[in-house]
């Protein structure tokens, strides 16, 4: 396989997982990789026992095959696992695509997938402990992984380090209250710099009338994380998502230093602006160290800052280690 086609086509900030995969087999023409990551550690808050949690962990496969030509299709499976209680549902979908990709033509893929509009909303969603929980308020509008998607992605490069990213995503109707969803991405990137917009729309059911929900999303950065300094920031608008009219934020500082420790502070805010009503507000201090190269500890304490729809405020801390396999 060509290793410049996916990184061609496909924006840098999908392959965080990939990065740590295992090449369990390679040839001239196919490859084979495991992947993914296994956390545990504590979570409490004020309002709270303290409990075992474990922060998304997962395990994926994934192979590639050069079709010639320029020319590659790859695939990918991945499971989250439960890892806090037995039983039932001790794994579940969490991606499964299959994708066509050429050097110069781009990339097409068909299945459960990052959404482009992740490409663009997901700057900020680093830090293990605490990150953009708006991105995940609402699975089936597509702003992070998107079911029943097909995607194009292609990557244009300028001279001096410059750098065009253009996403396409259309979902079917996942049931009666989610129609068809369609999406875009743009991002430009300057060297260290990306700035990024990416618009949502869809119908669906609201308040029990159908609306076109939409999402419209701008971000920036500099940096990349877990190298020296990173910043970060997202702002959405959103209408009939979960209310009439919403608007989220979410800034990242982290700064990684040479031994390793990653020290980071985000700011979080969603407001239900319907009703001028801010629902969501929090801050958080995070570190993260790396202990070998597949082995990270994190600590981090969330700050409520206080909102308009909880009266308590609600401290909370985590604490835990990651393997990435």
């Amino acid at each position: 396989m060509k290793k410049t086609l996916l990184a061609t086509a496909i924006p840098a900030m999908l392959f965080v997982s990939a990065a740590s995969a295992t090449e369990l087999y390679s040839d001239d023409i196919n490859t084979l990789t495991v992947g993914g990551h296994i956390s545990a550690g504590l979570v409490g808050s004020d309002e709270d026992s303290t409990n075992v949690n474990s922060v998304s962990p997962r395990i994926n496969f994934g192979v590639t095959r050069d079709l010639g030509n320029g020319f590659t299709a790859d695939g990918l499976v991945e499971w989250s696992i439960n890892m806090e209680n037995g039983g039932e549902n001790a794994l579940s979908t969490r991606l499964g695509y299959v994708g066509l990709g050429h050097e110069a033509y781009g990339r097409v893929a068909a299945g459960i997938q990052w959404a482009p509009t992740y490409d663009v909303a997901g700057v900020a969603d680093m830090p293990i402990a605490f990150a953009n929980e708006f991105l995940y308020d609402d699975m089936s509008m597509g702003g992070a992984r998107a079911d029943n998607m097909v995607s194009y992605r292609n990557s244009f490069a300028f001279d001096n380090d410059m750098s065009l990213n253009l996403g396409l995503g259309v979902q079917g109707s996942q049931d009666a209250d989610y129609h068809s969803r369609y999406q875009a991405a743009l991002s430009f990137d300057v060297s260290e710099y990306s700035l990024g917009l990416a618009y949502n729309m869809g119908d669906k059911q609201f308040d029990g009338k159908i609306e076109n929900a939409t999402i419209m999303t701008v971000s920036g950065k500099y940096g990349t994380y877990g190298q020296g300094l990173y910043v970060a920031a997202v702002y959405g608008e959103n209408k009939f998502t979960e209310y009439k009219k919403g608007t989220d934020i979410e800034a990242l500082v982290a700064y990684a230093f040479e031994n390793s420790v990653n020290v980071s502070v985000n700011y979080e805010e969603s407001k239900n602006d319907t009703d001028n009503e801010v629902v969501r507000n929090t801050t958080a201090i995070q570190v993260e160290y790396n202990f070998l190269s597949n082995v990270v500890g994190y600590a981090g304490y969330q700050i409520d800052l206080g909102d308009d729809v909880n009266a308590n405020k609600d401290n909370m801390w985590m604490i835990g280690g990651r393997i990435y396999l």
